[in-house]
């Protein structure tokens, strides 16, 4: 038995018609209409996950077995791939962590399918107060390629993005080492000058982790690394747009001046996203409370603790407080980032979108022509 959706291609504007038999899934171009606003993209990628719904990627007892189970649960939010996020700690924390995403993809080809690599997020960044936000200092350091090497072999090879402070001693030619290596280098947690944003660019840096956060709440007017970085036309800037971390006005004003095609939404997730509102204990950041509208802040503070949200917040916010179209949006988490990646994956994110709500439900998502997910209260 067949069983037969229509959907709009959001990124074309043309019908399709999807065919599904079991979890095999074939996607032609229709004509007519698609019912219940359906639509199609290219499947979403969040280049930054640290953990969620209640799975901590950073964890000791990490284990193969959470690893699939976020993979699984990313997909009901619509992510067709993410990059498992792996930050600053002590050295064989780092490597425990790697080892496991790296056995979690050996043992499960839709898990592998479906990690394009793993994010490393330090430990090479600012140790200032502010710009290594919840990175603990005693673990930050200047780069060390030997150290890098150790833990890329304990990913398999499967490092595909460093994020780094490239005003830290000999970072510039660690950028270079790194790039030749096949790695995509990314500025952040950094107080550097614009000379150095310069340097790091030509050593072959291409792009920015969540810009306008990382970094100290009070700085020069001008210049300052946000300005440098926005101004570096070779340097994609990824944004959290979960309604905290950036105010509409700086959403707004990030894409108008980096330009749409060189942003990429990440989520940022923690392993609080998608848990019931109450206050935590984390291991990085202490007692913190996730409040009912989502916000993740250090207890009893203003200061933010993280993000508890996903790509599917980030695209209704596009377009609720950015002003983006949904194709805009729905771009930013989809095509943009797969080709900073160079991700080529047969992968879809099917959706509807109610332009009143502002609200966006995931009705399934396909990798390499299987159905992984599929809502199951969605009716075609």
């Amino acid at each position: 038995m067949v069983e037969e959706w229509i959907a709009q291609d959001v990124h074309t504007g043309q019908n399709c018609a999807v065919q599904i038999r079991g979890q095999e899934v074939g996607v032609t171009p229709a004509s007519g209409d698609a019912p219940h606003a359906l639509f199609i993209s290219q499947g979403w990628v969040d280049l930054q996950v640290n953990g969620f719904a209640g799975y901590d990627i950073n964890a000791p007892d990490l284990a193969v077995d959470q690893v699939r189970a976020v993979t699984a649960r990313l997909w009901q939010e619509g992510v067709a791939a993410w990059c498992p996020t792996v930050v600053t700690a002590a050295s064989d924390q780092i490597a425990h962590s790697l080892r496991v995403i790296d056995q979690a993809c050996r043992a499960d080809p839709q898990v592998e399918a479906s990690i394009p690599g793993i994010h490393l997020e330090g430990p090479y960044l600012s140790a200032a107060d502010g710009a290594r936000g919840v990175h603990p200092a005693a673990h930050i350091h200047a780069p060390d390629w030997e150290e890098f090497l150790r833990w890329q072999a304990a990913a398999g090879g499967r490092i595909r993005i460093l994020t780094l402070a490239p005003e830290l001693p000999g970072a510039l030619e660690f950028i270079q080492a790194v790039v030749q290596s096949g790695v995509i280098v990314a500025l952040g947690h950094t107080r550097a000058s614009t000379a150095t944003i310069r340097a790091a660019v030509e050593a072959g840096a291409r792009m920015s982790t969540h810009l306008g956060n990382g970094i100290e709440a009070v700085l020069p007017r001008h210049p300052n690394p946000i300005w440098d970085q926005l101004a570096e036309d070779q340097l994609s800037a990824s944004l959290i747009f979960d309604g905290f971390h950036l105010p509409a006005s700086v959403m707004q004003v990030m894409l108008r001046a980096k330009g749409a095609p060189r942003v990429i939404l990440v989520s940022d997730a923690s392993t609080l996203a998608r848990l019931a509102p109450g206050i935590y204990d984390t291991p990085l950041g202490g007692k913190v409370q996730l409040h009912p509208n989502g916000r993740l802040s250090m207890f009893g503070t203003e200061y933010l603790a993280g993000s508890a949200s996903s790509l599917k917040d980030g695209v209704e916010n596009a377009v609720r407080l950015a002003g983006c179209t949904l194709p805009e949006a729905v771009s930013l988490v989809s095509t943009h980032p797969a080709n900073l990646l160079g991700w080529r994956q047969h992968s879809h994110t099917l959706f509807t979108f109610d332009p009143r709500q502002n609200q966006c439900v995931i009705v399934g998502v396909c990798i390499n022509r299987q159905l992984v997910y599929r809502n199951l209260t969605w009716k075609a």
